[in-house]
């Protein structure tokens, strides 16, 4: 079995967003949290994952160069 590009997820202080995403979509983060679960021992809440996949994309997106502003 191939390791998953994410592993862990950062605690962090929320911002509550409503998101709607389709179906597909949502059984796929199921299949992704409950894989993550075999993997790591501990499965994560599947709507807990889209920040972390949406912060890993940018990440890795050449085109998309943020001004990081922190001190």
């Amino acid at each position: 079995m191939a390791t998953l590009r994410l592993s862990t997820l950062e605690d962090d202080t929320p911002v509550k967003v409503s998101l709607e995403v389709p179906g597909p979509v949502y059984r796929n983060l199921t299949a992704y949290a409950e894989q993550m679960g075999q993997q790591a021992g501990k499965a994560a809440e599947p709507a807990k994952l889209i920040v972390p996949m949406v912060e890993l994309f940018m990440k890795s997106d050449r085109a998309f160069k943020p001004k990081r502003e922190r001190g």
